[in-house]
């Protein structure tokens, strides 16, 4: 389960990859021409993060793309989950030692290649790989699950397109990339991730509750929390009888959330919001709370720069006051 919207499991959207052995031999004859020129020469670990603009993208993204999967980062000045996220990939980019290029595209002044990109909210996060463009996820993701995507997403390049990265000089810039230093919940966080590997989403609730015991505000075990529970709550409901429960009894505020986690998870974000919002409009005292604490639990797992949650909360104050 893997909303083009949501940040949730980590995996590749794999289904993305179109003409895949057409890709994979315009990749090859990519590599070729460049090795009857010469090949590529070592690059240093500086230039494993670039800016790019419209201008520079067919050359910047599209051909280097031919030998090394290009992540995109789309992001913005005054976009706060961005200050979070940006440093995070800048920093994996060079420990992934060439692996990866990791290309930032500022959406104020690049909006075509945000309406290409289909880009509802950032930072959104995707990938080229020879040429084809793959969504990884939007949100400021937790490390863990960073990892497990550019894995996925390195093993993609190199099983179907032979991309082998690019060659990093290490003393261009003085010494090798230094190695990533352990932090003090890289543990718990891993476990989360295991847990909901293995679909023990009870074990990665409380890997990520542990974390927020001893730091409430850590930005991964937030997000990963609220991910986690979300699809505890989904886990085993039927979803046609969910849909025709809240059809069959507008008024019934169980229902109606029960129905818009389900429409989270689905992808269908503006419809959940928009369903909470309703209920909240419609009822009083405890059923209205109980729906308004559910929709800021959504607000959670999309990320409260996204623009559908800014407009929700909007919405939602009007309705409320």
């Amino acid at each position: 389960m893997q909303p083009r919207n949501m940040s949730m499991s980590g995996v590749v959207d794999l289904a993305a990859v179109k003409a895949a052995g057409e890709a994979k031999a315009k990749a090859e004859q990519a590599r070729a021409e460049a090795a009857r020129q010469g090949g590529s020469a070592a690059v240093p670990p500086s230039a494993l993060v670039i800016d790019v603009d419209e201008a520079g993208f067919e050359h910047e993204v599209i051909q280097r793309s031919a030998e090394v999967p290009v992540v995109l980062d789309f992001w913005a000045e005054w976009c706060e989950p961005c200050k979070q996220l940006g440093p995070l990939l800048e920093r994996l980019a060079v420990e992934y030692n060439g692996r990866f290029l990791l290309a930032k595209i500022d959406v104020d002044a690049n909006q075509m290649l945000m309406q290409q990109f289909g880009i509802q909210g950032i930072p959104a996060v995707f990938a080229v790989v020879a040429g084809q463009a793959l969504p990884l996820f939007q949100g400021a993701a937790p490390e863990a699950q960073i990892r497990q995507t550019l894995d996925q997403l390195i093993q993609v390049g190199e099983e179907r397109f032979g991309l082998t990265g690019l060659t990093v000089d290490g003393d261009a810039d003085g010494a090798a990339p230094a190695q990533r230093p352990a932090g003090p919940y890289d543990g718990l966080l891993e476990a989360a991730m295991s847990a909901l590997d293995a679909g023990d989403l009870a074990g990665a609730v409380q890997a990520y509750k542990n974390v927020l015991a001893d730091d409430p505000a850590h930005p991964e075990a937030k997000l990963g929390l609220a991910q986690a529970e979300l699809l505890s709550r989904v886990q085993g409901l039927d979803p046609q009888a969910v849909r025709k429960n809240a059809a069959d009894k507008p008024d019934d505020v169980a229902a109606q959330i029960a129905a818009a986690d389900l429409d989270l998870v689905g992808g269908h974000v503006q419809d959940a919001f928009g369903r909470l919002i309703e209920t909240v409009r419609r009822t009083a005292g405890e059923d209205r709370d109980a729906a308004r604490v559910r929709l800021l639990e959504l607000f959670e797992v999309i990320g409260g720069d996204d623009p559908r949650v800014t407009a929700a909360r909007q919405a939602l104050a009007r309705v409320l006051f």
